[in-house]
């Protein structure tokens, strides 16, 4: 395995992971309420490492049969990370939420997987940044796309179990809406990174 790689894809794919959308919304809102965490925080893991191996294996199959796909997949990855942080940074200018743990009555096993499931497989941007963009990227390294994927697999349970387990932790930061334009920007500003490490490599 080649350990820079593996580190390449690793901090790719707690990049891309870190947005806040609704499926890290909700690992939160399980972890605040510490309600069937570890089944949501493993749900998603083994989902995100389907779909990062599924990206990594067709899109190199693909690109061999259309090599103008790569290029395709590269700018419009692109421009979706440009827009994707400025609807952040847009976020952290105008946003005034702040999170906060539901008081609803518990739901059951079976009604909170399904919800996961649902906001991991029905939500288009799941399947851009694991399918399309860490496929894409995986391209770059011929003959080490292993070691690339591992490392974003990695990210992605390193990043659902911290998020689900400490949530507890950090309730009293995130009932304050300074702590979520921080972290907005922070997206905003990674993904305009990554964009421009994407355009770079064309």
């Amino acid at each position: 395995m080649n350990f820079s790689i593996y580190g390449t894809g690793l901090m790719m794919g707690l990049s891309l992971i870190v947005a806040i959308g609704a499926q890290n919304a909700f690992i939160l809102r399980q972890g605040l309420r510490n309600e069937h965490v570890f089944a949501v925080c493993l749900a998603c893991a083994v989902s995100d490492a389907a779909l990062i191996v599924l990206g990594v294996t067709s899109l190199q199959q693909i690109a061999r049969f259309m090599p103008w796909l790569d290029p395709v997949m590269r700018y419009g990855g692109a421009v979706f990370l440009i827009w994707y942080g400025a609807r952040s940074l847009y976020s952290a200018l105008r946003s005034s939420a702040a999170l906060t743990a539901a008081e609803a009555k518990p739901s059951s096993f079976r009604q909170t997987l399904a919800t996961c499931l649902a906001l991991t497989w029905l939500n288009p941007h799941v399947y851009l940044d694991t399918v399309v963009l860490l496929g894409t990227i995986s391209t770059r390294y011929p003959g080490e796309q292993a070691s690339f994927a591992a490392g974003a697999v990695t990210g992605s349970f390193l990043f659902f179990f911290s998020l689900g387990y400490g949530a507890k932790r950090l309730r009293p930061i995130f009932s304050k809406p300074s702590s979520w334009r921080m972290l907005e920007t922070l997206v905003a500003f990674t993904m305009w990174i990554i964009a421009f490490k994407l355009l770079g490599g064309l």
